[in-house]
Formats: C-alpha cells, structure tokens, sequence
C-alpha cells in the first residue's frame, strides 16, 4: 500500500504538518488502478546503477551509542540514494544466507539487485547495483500499475544466483514465480492458485507478508498475509499454502497496524513486519517474532513484540524484512524501506539488528 510520510529530520510539528498534507494527497487523489506507468528516460533493459550511503551509527534519534532494544542490537543502517529513476519503492526483500547479496522489488515493477559492503559488523553500502524490469508471463515489462505493484519477494528455491523467487503483487492480485538467472530477476514462470475468499482484498491492501517456512511442521510451505483483510473478529487474514486448499490464519490486531512483511527463521518461526501511519504521529513500525507452534490454523498469531518504533527512531515507510547468518552465528534482521518515490520527505534506509534468544538481551555502554 502506498503512504507517503514526511521525512523525519525535521522539528515534529512540521513532520506533522507535511504529514497532513502529503497523505490528504495520498488518500485523496489515489492513482487509478490501470494508470499507465509514466516511460523511463533510461532503457528498460538490466542496467548498472551507482548507489551513495550515508551511514546511521544510532536507531534512536538524539543518542550516541545505545545499541541495545530488548532482544534487537543495532548494527548499523543506511540511507541509501541513487541519480536513477526506478532507484525507490522498496517493497520486499530477500537476503543471501551470508548477508552479502540481496534481491529486492519495487512497486513501481523494478528488482534490484546488490551486494552489501561492511565495516566490520555494520553495512556500510551497495556495491554492483544493477536494477531492471520485472517481467510478466509474456517476457514483457509490466505497464500497468495493477500489474506492476509488486510488494514482496520469497525465495522458492535455490539461490539468489539462479533460483526461484516468488513475487506478491496487490491490486491485481496474486503470486507469481519468476526464474533469479545471474543474479537477475527473470520472467514469469507460473502463478500460485489462491483461494475464492483472497478475491475480497481490497486494491491497495494485498498480499505483502509472504515468506517460505525454513523448518517446523510446516517446512516449505509458503505463508502469506494480506497487508490489511480482517476477518469478522478483525483479525489479519493469510493463508499457508502448499497443503491442498489453503487453510486460513488469524493474526491478532493490536494498535491498527498493517502487515507490510514476513521472514522465516530456520527454528519455523516467523518475523513479522507491521506498520502504522496516522497523521497526528507520523508513522510507527513494529516487529514481532511468532514462534512455530502458534502458525497453526484455528488459532490465533499473537507472537512477542521485538521492538515498537515511533518517529523519535530512525524509521519510515518500513516494507522489508530478511534474514541471514553472520560469521560468527548470529541472526541478523535486515529491514528496508519504501521512500514512495519521495526523496524530500522520505528516505530509503537499511537497517540491521543482531536478534538474539529469547530471555537475552544486552546493554549499552
């Protein structure tokens, strides 16, 4: 879903202010579901991209040095820029298993693909940025935008070399295979069946937390929640995929957030990504990890808050969740966000945390 939040690096009664504004224009003046999207001034073809960082040495604003927030320890976190048109609208993810490549998608109908440099322990930029179309069934560009609105990305199979990644795009709704060739994202290959009841998503609140279970009793089955589809308890809807027709699941609402993410632990449990945009705060983001006992249906997800994020953080539009191992075994959490093609007032960050167990966390200096 596009919301367009001001950028917080301003005094909090002018985010507030441009807030107002900018989502009125937003939700007032949303763009038609078969606009046409606007021809790039460069081809359409893979190409290379330079991609600038500036580095976050802090999460929460105004502090030096305090990395510690509950079971999340902040790594480090980027704001990234780039000359290149289709550079923005990160909407989803996935992250090579040693934190070195990622493959993300835009809601504009772009991937990228890139390598994440580190200083020591904290990602200090991209390196061979290359950015390219998301291709339909036919092998050609998506031009509509109910078609090209893709807000999440899965690994199927394979690798982010050669591979298979799933693609969830809203509006028109549905999830789509596409061959990962050299790093690239290749054309569509097939689709995955979703049940009668999906059809109901509203345009603008599809699918965007979509991940494969790594392990637990569902291992390899693909989980999927729609950004915001309440059942008659309001609860989110999704549904696991790959056992016959999908059963349905129930993740509890707190606070009015939407689903905008979903990462799989190997353990089979699952992060999941929520975000919350009102216009007399800004926006908030939350992370919650959901045990694989409680993926189950017939029950209802609730899962441990990992973090709750305001704008005194250094947050905005957060879409994107992965995860990877570091070198010395630690799991590490890799958030991005979708700056809706607004460099004033919005940012494109990375963000990374060491999640440790449950029980322990560690202190700052």
């Amino acid at each position: 879903m596009t919301y367009e939040m001001p950028r917080p690096r301003v005094c909090w009664t002018t985010r507030v202010a441009v807030a107002a504004l900018v989502a009125s224009l937003t939700i007032g003046f949303a763009e038609p579901a078969d606009a046409q999207l606007a021809p790039l001034a460069t081809n359409e073809e893979t190409t290379a991209i330079e991609v600038s960082a500036r580095w976050l040495d802090s999460y929460q604003r105004g502090t030096s040095g305090t990395k510690s927030f509950g079971r999340l320890e902040f790594r480090g976190g980027l704001v990234l820029t780039s000359k290149d048109e289709r550079f923005g609208g990160f909407s989803g993810l996935i992250i090579a298993p040693d934190g070195r490549r990622i493959l993300a998608v835009t809601d504009q109908g772009h991937w990228l693909s890139a390598e994440i440099s580190y200083a020591g322990a904290a990602p200090s930029g991209l390196k061979q940025a290359r950015m390219g179309p998301i291709l339909g069934l036919d092998g050609r560009p998506l031009r509509r935008k109910r078609d090209a609105d893709a807000e999440e990305i899965a690994l199927l199979s394979g690798t982010l070399e050669n591979g298979v990644a799933l693609v969830a795009f809203e509006r028109n709704h549905r999830l789509v295979r596409h061959a990962i060739v050299d790093g690239a994202l290749g054309r569509a290959n097939g689709v995955v069946i979703l049940p009668a009841d999906a059809r109901r998503m509203k345009g603008n609140s599809g699918l965007e937390a979509v991940t494969v279970l790594r392990g637990g009793p569902y291992r390899g089955r693909i989980l999927a929640f729609a950004e915001d589809f309440r059942d008659k308890d309001g609860h989110h809807t999704g549904w696991l995929f790959g056992m016959g027709q999908p059963p349905r699941l129930a993740f509890k609402d707190i606070g009015d957030f939407a689903l905008t993410g979903a990462a799989a632990l190997d353990d089979g449990s699952v992060l999941m990504l929520e975000r919350r945009f009102r216009m007399a705060e800004g926006v908030s983001m939350r992370l919650r990890h959901i045990p694989a006992d409680e993926l189950k249906p017939g029950h209802v997800i609730e899962g441990e808050t990992l973090i709750l994020s305001d704008m005194n953080y250094e947050i905005d539009n957060m879409e994107a969740v992965a995860v990877h191992k570091a070198p010395g075994g630690e799991t590490v959490v890799t958030l991005m966000s979708d700056d809706n093609f607004n460099p004033f007032i919005q940012r494109n960050l990375l963000l990374q945390f060491t999640l440790h167990p449950p029980g322990r966390t560690t202190k700052s200096p």
